[in-house]
């Protein structure tokens, strides 16, 4: 097989690893506006993959490069085209499982994963990217936080500044107000994950030798591209996972959905900024467990949290071992 077939062949799963990004991770974007009735769901979905893409004319390529050097990509060797395709295929893999279970995992960890293990597979530790791979993994833990933090200090501050408005004027106000605060978070949202997409992209363009591993972004297209299918998935909606976010871990009001949006907002445009690929879906997992706890602990449901939390540590061991076993079969077949 030629190396523009295999390249051609990981662009397409690439794009459709995007759509099933969006379409998974359609739930961090609108469960606040839906389980708030902000809007019904198809006009939320809408809303939500609109400003996705409106992301690529905000967002430069720098979390994409991030993402394309996690492993050290030898330039024209025809295997890494298949590590990059088994990666690939261990995050779809897990992606489906945790959607079919209606778990909010990561589609970044997933990929992170995936094309971390299938290169383990092919060379070992040492090609590993490990200060790369140590900092985007220092953020499983610090972009929940950070949400959590910032959802919990914003509904303070609110809270004290709403406490002599009626309830009425404070849906009617936030009713606008809201819609500009979901917007700001699926802007985020599209502006850090479809880059990781156009990482994986680059990473197999490297591989490939149809551009140069010091490049620092890619053509155009690979951005129009990753954008559009990731709008697309998230107006496709993964209803399943919306319920769990929007009413199943917490009751979120008007008000404090737009703190758990603008503490997600803040913490994906400060990663994205600095070029680091973090997890929307532990971003705003975070900010929504922040502002409901700050309001009622009790009002958690810690059960279906702890649930959550475990799909988080299992994503990258499993995305990573099903890439790794893809790259052994592709092994076994001789494609190389």
């Amino acid at each position: 097989m030629t190396n523009l077939v295999v390249v051609s062949i990981t662009v397409v799963v690439a794009i459709g690893f995007d759509v099933i990004n969006g379409f998974h991770d359609a739930a961090n974007s609108i469960a606040t506006i839906v389980s708030t009735r902000l809007l019904s769901p198809r006009r939320a979905v809408i809303w939500a993959a609109t400003f996705n893409f409106v992301a690529l004319f905000i967002f430069h390529q720098g979390v994409a490069k991030t993402v394309s050097s996690l492993v050290k990509v030898n330039a024209g060797d025809p295997a890494f085209m298949w590590v990059v395709l088994a990666g690939l295929i261990g995050a779809i893999v897990w992606n489906l499982l945790t959607w079919w279970l209606a778990l909010p995992s990561s589609s970044s960890h997933a990929i992170m994963g995936g094309f971390s293990g299938a290169g383990m597979a092919y060379g070992g530790t040492k090609v590993l990217n490990l200060p790369k791979l140590a900092l985007a993994s220092e953020f499983i833990v610090v972009s929940p936080v950070m949400g959590f933090l910032l959802g919990s200090i914003m509904l303070v501050i609110v809270s004290w500044f709403l406490k002599d408005w009626r309830p009425l004027k404070v849906k009617r106000v936030f009713r606008f107000v809201r819609l500009a605060s979901a917007a700001a978070y699926s802007i985020g949202h599209g502006g850090n994950d479809a880059q990781k997409t156009m990482g994986i992209i680059l990473a197999v363009l490297i591989a490939g030798g149809y551009i140069a591993p010091s490049a620092e972004s890619g053509p155009s297209w690979i951005a129009v591209s990753c954008y559009a299918a990731m709008a697309a998935g998230t107006a496709m909606g993964g209803w399943r996972i919306i319920k769990t976010m929007g009413s199943k871990l917490t009751k979120l009001r008007t008000h404090s959905a737009f703190c758990a949006e603008i503490a997600g907002a803040l913490t994906l445009f400060g990663a994205t900024h600095f070029k680091i690929p973090v997890s929307t879906t532990h971003t705003i997992t975070g900010a929504i467990v922040g502002v409901g706890s700050t309001t009622r602990v009790r009002g958690i449901r810690w059960g279906l949290a702890s649930n959550i939390v475990w799909a988080w540590i299992l994503t990258i061991p499993a995305s990573a071992g099903i890439g790794a076993g893809c790259l052994k079969a592709f092994q076994a077949l001789a494609l190389w």
